[in-house]
């Protein structure tokens, strides 16, 4: 790739990223500020409703007292309607009874301005007393103001907000969604509508007598954000079109900016290019400079997140917990630890299976080494100090040591602590104490923090719950495989079991239909072998069972499998074997169980060895001659085996066969023994 092009890309990867970052930053910014001005919108036409209300209220005093002042003439009330002071006005004597109504007086009650009390108010009023020449009270004048939609639309405009009443009317739909959404806000606090309306109920108060909800739209940021998009692909677009004329005139001042990048690769964000032009090298540097300024925000933020990352290790460290591929639980765990920590590099050893060394099993961001050939003994070099004094360790090589191993990795500042078997349970607090710390399963171990800084204790606090997660993880894939090794093998014989025959029966029938080969079956049974539980006892029938699974894995190649069905009957699987090999195995077999008893020690004492002879009848079938299917083929070798068994026992016959393996028309001893492929042995 030519310098030109590396620096096309290098342009398009500096300007474009602000650029992107920019746009997200402006329509952030911009839905927040827009959002800001909406509620303060709404805040403002809150306190001006308060203010409407009040000069309706002191408008209403004033209209009140008019009627009160010219209580004598019989107009006065008419008089006050006319000048537009209230809509409706009433004068009442000493005794409550009407005296003068002028305009449409609504129904009572009405919201009084002095006292505001309650909700469902049709109309707010204020009223003075009716004084007469003496100073006596006379009556009492009311001004009305009723709250219908004159009004509501009038303090609409005196706000510039949306005025609804939460007992008067809805004027529209949007209204009546306003109003069922504010009864349930807490007064003072805002909502938002479906429709996109900020609301904010208003409960009465001195001067504002009524239960009213205020609302404003919320802003539409639909158009500002299809700007930011279009200019973020205008950018790009024009970006692209002019990297490579603007690659060809920076080649050469680009030397002062490579050595800068090469410091910020070398973690000094504070490198910085000095800009001597305006051009388009100059706003290059400019570019890079601002660059690194965000780049050291952006660890400042990482260093703050470490934190809040440390908070979910225990978390997943339950779900790593729960898988079975230790590989890959070590290697995630080792990921999250370098990623949690801030750590360059690391390495995860597990003591082998002898329980000597230490051999590597995972690695990360370790150039130019192979982990799996990385070898320790305990005590050799920094892993294997922690490994055998089961003690966490952090600091500089070169100031703290301990001195590395010429196999482990080169570093400058590390932290290591042991993979430790968890905790055996409950105890009894009688178990003598020890100071000692357990052995080490393994280590666990980080090299060099980006930005050259030391681990701390709380790396190392980190490391150590990553480490508890690893041994659990390690018991728990041993005993899982433990646990799936048992649940195929007969614990009496070792032979796999009858799931295990089914699973490989399946798996060896499509193997031979693939590849076109046969696939030979045996059905075995020991003969009389209730007879020799009935004899002998079963402790004996357990040791004939033990001794034929025995001499059964001496007879067959590695490549062959021998289950236990059940009982005293066997299956043997025979990969590409024919009809003639399977012979030549059925004759070996039972010559191999008919040549010597079986000697089964007597667990009383003094009662001397016992010899069982044993015999086997053996049925045999092929796939695909004998069935298409492997649980037909095993139905096929099943009467084949009940055919020897009527035959009189201690033989063999082949399926569709009724002729003894003894002196069979089908297979005969040289075509069996021709037919049989090499006999590997499993050294029994």
């Amino acid at each position: 790739m030519t310098l030109r092009a590396r620096l096309t890309a290098a342009f398009l990867a500096v300007v474009l990223g602000p650029v992107l970052l920019g746009a997200v930053f402006v329509g952030v910014a911009v839905a927040a500020v827009s959002d800001q001005r909406a509620t303060e919108r709404l805040t403002a036409g809150a306190d001006n409703l308060r203010a409407a209300l009040g000069v309706t209220c002191q408008r209403l005093r004033i209209a009140a007292e008019a009627a009160a002042l010219l209580g004598e003439r019989p107009d006065a009330a008419q008089v006050a309607v006319g000048r537009g002071l209230a809509r409706a006005i009433e004068v009442a004597g000493a005794n409550g009874t009407p005296v003068a109504v002028a305009g449409d007086l609504p129904a009572r009650p009405w919201a009084d301005c002095a006292a505001p009390t309650g909700s469902a108010f049709a109309a707010i009023a204020a009223s003075v007393d009716v004084l007469d020449a003496q100073g006596r009270r006379v009556g009492r004048a009311s001004a009305v103001e009723p709250v219908d939609a004159t009004l509501l639309q009038w303090l609409g405009a005196a706000t510039g907000v949306r005025v609804s009443s939460l007992a008067g009317p809805q004027l529209t739909a949007d209204d009546t969604k306003v109003v069922n959404l504010a009864r349930d806000l807490v007064p003072g606090t805002t909502g938002t509508t479906e429709a996109g309306l900020l609301v904010r109920r208003l409960d009465p108060q001195p001067g504002q007598p009524l239960t009213l909800a205020v609302s404003v739209p919320e802003p539409d940021m639909q158009g500002l954000y299809a700007v930011l998009v279009a200019v973020v692909v205008c950018a790009g677009l024009v970006a692209i079109s002019v990297a490579w004329w603007l690659a060809r005139s920076t080649t050469q001042p680009l030397t002062e900016l490579a050595q800068a990048v090469e410091r910020v690769a070398g973690g000094d964000l504070g490198a910085r290019v000095p800009v001597r032009s305006q051009d388009e090298v100059g706003r290059l540097g400019q570019t890079f400079n601002r660059m690194t300024r965000e780049m050291q925000g952006y660890v400042q933020a990482l260093t703050a997140s470490r934190d809040q990352l440390r908070g979910q290790l225990g978390v997943l460290g339950d779900t790593l917990a729960g898988t079975h591929d230790l590989d890959r639980i070590l290697q995630v765990i080792l990921q999250t630890a370098t990623a949690a920590t801030g750590a360059q590099a690391g390495v995860v050893l597990m003591v082998d299976q002898a329980g000597v060394d230490l051999r590597g099993q995972v690695g990360e961001g370790l150039a130019g080494i192979d982990v799996t050939e990385l070898r320790l003994s305990p005590g050799e070099g920094l892993l294997g100090t922690v490994a055998a004094t089961g003690e966490p360790m952090r600091g500089r090589v070169d100031r703290d040591g301990p001195a590395l191993s010429p196999q482990e990795p080169r570093c400058v500042t590390y932290v290591a602590v042991p993979i430790a078997a968890p905790a055996a349970g409950p105890t009894t607090g009688l178990e003598p104490q020890s100071d000692r710390p357990p052995a080490a399963r393994g280590v666990l171990a980080l090299y060099d923090r980006h930005g050259f800084d030391e681990f701390d204790d709380a790396d190392l606090v980190t490391l150590r719950t990553f480490a508890g997660q690893a041994a659990v993880a390690v018991d728990n894939v041993r005993v899982h495989e433990e646990a799936q090794r048992l649940s195929l093998t007969d614990p009496l014989t070792g032979l796999s079991n009858y799931r295990y025959l089914r699973e490989s029966l399946r798996r060896e029938v499509e193997r031979a239909s693939r590849f076109g080969r046969a696939l030979a079956v045996l059905a075995l049974d020991l003969d009389h072998f209730k007879e020799v539980n009935d004899t002998h006892g079963h402790a004996a029938g357990d040791a004939v069972l033990a001794e034929f699974a025995r001499r059964l894995r001496a007879e067959i190649r590695e490549v062959d499998f021998a289950f236990r069905q059940g009982g005293e009957e066997f299956v043997v699987l025979l990969p590409e074997t024919d009809a003639g090999g399977a012979a030549v195995l059925a004759e070996r077999l039972g010559a191999a169980v008919r040549r010597s008893p079986v000697l089964v020690i007597s667990s009383t004492a003094g009662q001397p060895p016992r010899r069982i002879p044993v015999t086997v009848s053996i049925g045999i079938a092929v796939f695909p001659v004998h069935g298409a299917t492997g649980a037909a083929v095993l139905e096929a070798a099943d009467d084949a085996l009940y055919a020897a068994k009527a035959g009189g026992r201690d033989t063999y016959r082949l399926a569709g066969s009724a002729t003894s393996g003894k002196a069979s028309a089908e297979v005969t001893p040289g075509a069996a023994k021709a037919a049989q492929p090499p006999r590997q042995s499993r050294g029994g």
